[in-house]
């Protein structure tokens, strides 16, 4: 868990005090990814580095599992937090293993169990540890050179990890299967996570939470459903664009607005299978010309139908948040 609690920066510029954090209050809970979304210069990525210090916060205060963390020296609380940033920051001289155990080196932990630590890192994203355990950085992609930044900050696995725009220099095809990547690996390690972004797309797709921010202030602070179907300022709405009921419709398998069809269902319906983002299946709706699709299971077995009012019944009852 990561708490908080009226978190401030005050910046003197030429003899200006500037506010660019201004009394954050935000609870995320233990295993969920928060996005800090904003435009440039809201204040996000000052309330990010602010919770490891790296920005000094003016005052209020940061609790991560419940420690008061202003308890710890910087270095401590550094080591205890995953780091990651859209630069990737790879150390050139050092080859990848290296690079994956600066910190648990540094933590003392016995030279085998890190490098076990390396290899099983570079497996769980999908990079061969026989071919780059001992390759250097200007050996690797920049799409592969992002992921080993990513496993970097998990390799003395902190409960916590900082990611401050992490993807953003990666191309959009790459970002969005490392984005695929990272959510398929979270879902099994589960650590508690501070993410920087200005895409709301991508925000939608990689949050459990979504944080807000503008001209140093939290605006809103709620799931990226609430967030699409309630923004809470014209800024917001503004923000997250005319298309938000469209950009709802990736947040929902397709069996999430399954009815039990009608007598007279076509043998032929197209079909659409239950996993599918509410996304495709509308798409294919109004591509296909049907009244109804087929929702099926993976040996093509009908579970029920989606049809145009079924996934407006299901947007409306599910912006009642």
């Amino acid at each position: 868990m990561i708490k908080l609690e009226k978190l401030t920066k005050i910046f003197d510029s030429f003899g200006h005090q500037v506010t660019a954090a201004d009394s954050i209050d935000m609870e995320v809970a233990s295993g969920e990814i928060c996005v800090l979304l904003g435009p440039s210069g809201c204040g996000k990525t000052t309330t990010l580095k602010m919770v490891n210090r790296i920005i000094q916060p003016t005052s209020g205060k940061v609790y991560i599992h419940g420690e008061d963390t202003s308890e710890l020296n910087d270095t401590e609380l550094r080591r205890r937090i995953g780091y990651v940033i859209q630069q990737i920051g790879l150390f050139p001289n050092m080859t990848i293993e290296q690079n994956i155990c600066v910190v648990p080196d540094l933590l003392g932990w016995p030279k085998d169990k890190s490098r076990r630590r390396a290899s099983e890192l570079l497996d769980l994203v999908a990079l061969d540890p026989s071919l780059f355990l001992k390759r250097y950085p200007a050996q690797l992609s920049g799409g592969q050179q992002q992921r080993v930044g990513v496993i970097r900050a998990l390799a003395a696995d902190a409960p916590v990890m900082l990611m401050d725009e992490p993807f953003g220099a990666i191309d959009p095809v790459n970002r969005e299967i490392i984005q695929d990547e990272f959510l398929k690996m979270q879902r099994e390690i589960k650590k508690t996570i501070l993410f920087v972004s200005h895409d709301i797309d991508e925000a939608v797709k990689m949050a459990d939470k979504i944080a807000i921010f503008s001209e140093g202030k939290l605006l809103q602070f709620a799931s990226p459903n609430e967030i699409l179907a309630k923004p809470a300022t014209d800024f917001i709405q503004s923000f997250v664009g005319a298309d938000r009921s469209i950009k709802r419709l990736q947040l929902f398998q397709a069996k999430a607005a399954m009815t039990s069809g009608s007598d007279n269902v076509a043998a032929n319906s197209p079909s659409i299978s239950a996993e599918a983002k509410l996304t495709d299946a509308t798409a294919l709706l109004y591509s296909s010309n049907a009244a109804e699709l087929r929702c099926v299971d993976d040996q093509d077995n009908t579970l029920g139908f989606l049809t145009h009012a079924s996934i407006s019944a299901h947007l409306n009852l599910t912006a009642q948040v």
